[in-house]
């Protein structure tokens, strides 16, 4: 009887493992790029012809190799990283496998040109589909050149399962963008057929960021370089950007996460960064963002995917929790109040971030907070006492207030006190506030929206809430499914102010409701609730308090078409300056825009 069990031929089985590795010329790249980075080199250049399809070369200044070194790193699992498995388990390079030379001669002609700093004359190798044709000596500078042509020239089958030039390009521009960003200390240039893509000079990160996407994410670009609870004493640490809420993407595709600099592909860790927005964006909008992970290597194991993209973490929940945590605060360490520029004397509009203050003011619980410890001096908080500057102007014209004055108003900051300025209200929809710089304009309803979701979140922590009691309680009969929804919010929903018992099938009693409501739209904002918070279940998938939370505050609020008194303005501004994110509606639509002076000059044509 004949053997059904046979050994692969070596070329069969290089071709079968190069699979695994060398999916499209982007996984060449990436490799040879890594590969580079590991020997030390300070300057990287990458030319492509066809998308990669018929050349990709790499040549660098690193340490090279010697002859011996040049023919046996074309063999499979050859490699300087490891020699033991305690290696294996604290690898701190970003290849060591051992596989990329290997495989990508299996399925292309190479051409490497390499000369250590000892050596007097390089070393060239030339290999085809995994066969060494040739090793000669030639001239080179210290470094390594690696000359791949014709890829998956001897497996037609492959070739023809790669997609258009543009299409490779874009995969390959990725990732060179990648390793740039991780390592923008390098010069790096990038060549397609014979045209310069991007030619990076060594820099800060923040500068290499501007070069690769451009100016218009300088101003949005927020630095995450804090220890909010002492990680790094544990051997972790988190660092890098991310961008303002205003400057969201309709796709991930410039979202960036490395891990001890080798990029990598995490959800769970990509909805920590998301999750810390909470509400800042709009439905189907995410953030851009850069952000490092340092972590001991023994943490960590990088030899679970053939491309290294996955990885596995010993405690993945801490990691999570700390980026979750530095997100949040760097959020909350920066202003996002959008400001209107007119880019040119025309009616398109460009709304971008400017700074205004110098800390946004953290959320507190307790209700009668007073704005000393909202905007507090230097001695209670770590907001900057220069704040106190910035923020008087914007509650009087002049910046000098009477004790008679603060008397009135009742409002008072650490240090001195004002009145408050004469709001404006436009069209029963937006309020105008005037400030040093210009003016404000707030979204009343937006404004009132944001309020009230964080008044909802706050009140579900609290055992004792407020509620109006209704002088004739209503009855009111739901359908099926939504008497369902109340009885599983009906805890809840006491927390927010609304006193329900149930009475019958389908049926209930509404005996109060929360102080924000106006009397009258009890039994409708309630229905409304109810509807909403369907809607958000199904098109959103919310968590259930966050859900019911945004369904309360949009159903509550202040109306476009409700006419506001000078109270209700003053009132309405001061409570969205206490609560944590006042830029930003519950849906991640903004709260305020400013104008300024300068802006309303040119539009007049002043100089």
């Amino acid at each position: 009887m004949r053997n059904k069990i046979n050994i692969l031929p070596e070329n069969l089985a290089s071709k079968i493992a190069a699979g695994e590795v060398i999916q499209r010329p982007a996984s060449v790249v990436k490799e040879l790029l890594e590969n580079s980075i590991d020997a030390g080199a300070t300057k990287i250049t990458l030319i492509i012809k066809d998308a990669g399809k018929k050349l990709i070369q790499i040549v660098d200044n690193g340490c090279g190799m010697s002859e011996d070194d040049a023919v046996i790193a074309f063999q499979r699992h050859s490699t300087s990283k490891i020699q033991t498995l305690e290696d294996l388990e604290q690898i701190t390079t970003l290849g060591f496998r051992g596989e990329a030379l290997a495989s990508i001669a299996a399925v292309s002609q190479v051409d490497m040109i390499t000369k250590t700093e000892e050596d007097e004359i390089a070393t060239k190798v030339s290999v085809e589909g995994i066969v060494i044709k040739e090793v000669t000596k030639t001239s080179f500078e210290k470094g390594t050149s690696i000359s791949v042509k014709n890829l998956f020239f001897n497996t037609p089958a492959r070739r023809e399962f790669l997609k258009s030039n543009n299409v490779e390009f874009k995969h390959i521009f990725d990732v060179f963008v990648r390793i740039a960003l991780s390592y923008s200390e390098l010069e790096m240039k990038f060549i397609s057929d014979g045209e310069t893509v991007l030619d990076l000079r060594p820099q800060q990160l923040d500068e290499r960021i501007v070069d690769i996407f451009g100016k218009n994410l300088q101003e949005a670009l927020m630095l995450i370089e804090n220890d909010p609870e002492g990680y790094e004493r544990i051997g972790l640490s988190v660092s890098g950007y991310i961008s303002k809420p205003d400057f969201s993407k309709k796709s991930r595709s410039e979202q960036f996460l490395f891990l001890n600099r080798r990029y990598i592909i995490n959800r769970s860790l990509n909805h920590a960064v998301f999750q810390a927005y909470e509400n800042m964006l709009e439905k189907n909008n995410y953030p851009f963002f850069i952000l490092f992970i340092k972590i001991d290597p023994r943490r960590v194991d990088v030899n679970v995917h053939p491309s290294k993209l996955e990885v596995k973490f010993k405690d993945e929940r801490n990691i999570y929790h700390l980026i979750n945590s530095s997100v949040r605060k760097t959020l909350s360490e920066n202003n996002l109040i959008p400001s209107v520029k007119f880019e040119s004397l025309n009616d398109n509009i460009k709304i971008k971030f400017q700074q205004i203050f110098k800390k946004v003011p953290e959320f507190s619980s307790n209700k009668n907070v007073e704005l000393d410890k909202i905007f507090v001096d230097g001695k209670s908080t770590d907001i900057q006492v220069d704040l106190i500057e910035k923020i008087k102007p914007i509650f009087s014209e002049e910046g000098n207030i009477t004790e008679d004055e603060a008397d009135k108003s009742n409002i008072s900051l650490s240090g001195f006190s004002f009145t408050p300025p004469v709001c404006y209200q436009l069209h029963n929809q937006f309020i105008i506030v005037p400030i040093e710089e210009g003016m404000m304009i707030i979204d009343q309803h937006a404004a009132h929206e944001r309020i009230l979701f964080e008044k909802a979140l706050v009140s579900f922590s609290i055992k004792n809430n407020v509620s109006q009691q209704l002088l004739f309680p209503h009855t009111i009969e739901f359908s099926a499914g939504d008497f369902a929804i109340i009885q599983i919010l009906q805890d809840d929903l006491k927390k927010l102010g609304f006193e329900i018992k149930i009475f019958g099938r389908n049926t209930v009693v509404l005996e109060g409701v929360p102080v924000d409501i106006k009397p009258g739209n009890e039994l409708t904002i309630l229905q409304e609730i109810v509807d909403l918070y369907k809607e958000n279940e199904y098109e959103q998938k919310l968590e259930p308090r966050e859900n019911l939370a945004k369904s309360f505050a949009c159903k509550s609020a202040i109306k476009f078409g409700d006419t506001l008194n000078q109270t209700e303005m003053r009132s309405l501004i001061e409570q969205l300056f206490m609560t944590r994110v006042p830029y930003v509606c519950p849906h991640g639509r903004p709260v305020i825009i400013k104008i300024s002076l300068e802006e309303l000059a040119r539009r007049f044509g002043r100089p």
